[in-house]
């Protein structure tokens, strides 16, 4: 069995981070299209516990999670953990 890095997206809720493809703003209006085609396509993931969205991650199984912490924070957890887990 091999060993998963996990992402800490905030509150407690957690990615696979080498499944990660992108961390975007949802703000613009593509953004905005991608979340509702991945809600009618049952491929969203809503791990905000109620609180504003401030980004979108996207996985390589075409999932879109939404997240309350701020795509810059959620990056720098990324580059520090790293996809394979390695400390760089």
């Amino acid at each position: 069995m091999s060993s998963r890095v996990l992402l800490n997206i905030g509150y407690g809720n957690f990615v696979v981070a080498a499944r990660v493809v992108s961390i975007v703003s949802p703000q613009s209006a593509p953004m905005k299209r991608l979340r509702e085609e991945a809600a009618s396509r049952n491929k969203l993931v809503d791990a905000t516990q109620g609180r504003r969205t401030r980004s979108i991650i996207i996985t390589d199984s075409d999932h879109v999670i939404l997240s309350a912490i701020n795509p810059d924070t959620v990056a720098a957890r990324f580059v520090h953990e790293g996809p394979l887990g390695s400390e760089e």
